[in-house]
């Protein structure tokens, strides 16, 4: 079996297509498992996992621990909010102290882009990057292209927009990496105070205006505006923001093609979709959520395969 060209999963620009093409072929394998009435494989029980989030997380963090448990690897979690970082502890003490309890492996959220990398520099463990401030979110970006795969059979040649606050978003830049890397065409979309000025140094299009970005695309990837990593206004209001950036069954119907709705979550219903957008045949938002632990297991496989060797 071919594996992995790296140690940590960092970042998607740390990869190349063949990895994304192991990863996604892997993923495959654990989808028909965690379909079957016994969702587990022994295939990491002497494995131990540690999921450090400094951050708040819902679906990455119960993701993460989902595909770990199936997997039968042994986890351990840590929230900083009850932790020694409250003390003034560094991160690297913290997880030094962490990993002198045998730990192989580190799951890490963190406020801090490059936090991910300065660890992998200064610890002996394997490190999987669960977000780094506004900066990667790689396996997002991997479950994103996989339920674009999985439901238009490939990702080289479509047309993906990403819509919404492109500025604040880790998971936007992950996924212009991750589908470049694989032959799709992107275009960003949303107000240009929350488009990145450097975003023309990355080969995407830019659209301002909503109906003609739907109408380009195959597929729209709707992200929330990110109100807690704003210290200023970006927009006069939420309701002009929504007026032009929000998408709604109306603007759907009157586009001329049926195209497919995603969201990393979570939603602001009725602020960037209206309910029966998210809730629609269009959308495989829940697909994205099943997709994740898929591909979190392969993910984590493939590394723990590396450090057995």
């Amino acid at each position: 079996m071919s594996e992995l060209s790296v140690n940590h999963l960092l970042g998607i620009k740390y990869l190349n297509k063949q990895d994304i093409q192991l990863i996604f072929e892997t993923a495959d394998h654990f989808k028909e498992v965690i379909n079957r009435p016994i969702k587990k494989v022994p295939s990491l029980r002497d494995i131990t996992i540690a999921n450090l989030f400094f951050e708040n997380s819902t679906r990455t963090k119960l993701s993460f621990e989902l595909a770990e448990k199936r997997l039968s690897a042994d986890v351990i979690n840590f929230s900083s909010g009850q932790s020694s970082v409250k003390k003034g502890e560094t991160l690297i003490d913290t997880v030094n102290n962490i990993l002198s309890m045998k730990v192989d492996m580190v799951v890490m959220r963190h406020p801090n882009p490059g936090a991910g990398v300065f660890l992998s520099k200064h610890v002996k463990a394997s490190i999987v990057n669960a977000g780094d401030g506004a900066h990667e979110h790689p396996t997002q970006a991997l479950l994103d292209s996989y339920s674009i795969r999985e439901k238009l059979g490939d990702v080289k040649g479509k047309k993906i927009v990403i819509v919404g606050d492109i500025l604040h978003s880790r998971v936007a830049l992950s996924n212009i990496f991750a589908l470049q890397l694989q032959g799709a065409q992107v275009m960003v979309c949303g107000p240009k105070t929350l488009i990145p000025k450097y975003i023309d140094k990355l080969g995407v299009m830019v659209e301002p205006n909503l109906r003609k970005a739907l109408n380009w695309c195959d597929v729209a990837n709707m992200l929330r505006v990110q109100n807690e990593r704003m210290d200023i206004s970006y927009f006069p209001s939420t309701r002009e923001y929504t007026q032009q950036y929000g998408v709604n069954k109306e603007l759907l119907d009157s586009l001329n093609k049926e195209i497919i709705i995603m969201h990393p979550g979570p939603i602001n219903r009725g602020v960037e979709i209206t309910s029966d957008v998210a809730d629609s045949k269009q959308s495989i938002i829940l697909e994205q959520v099943q997709n994740g632990v898929a591909i979190r297991m392969a993910v984590i496989y493939l590394l723990a395969s590396k450090i057995k060797q």
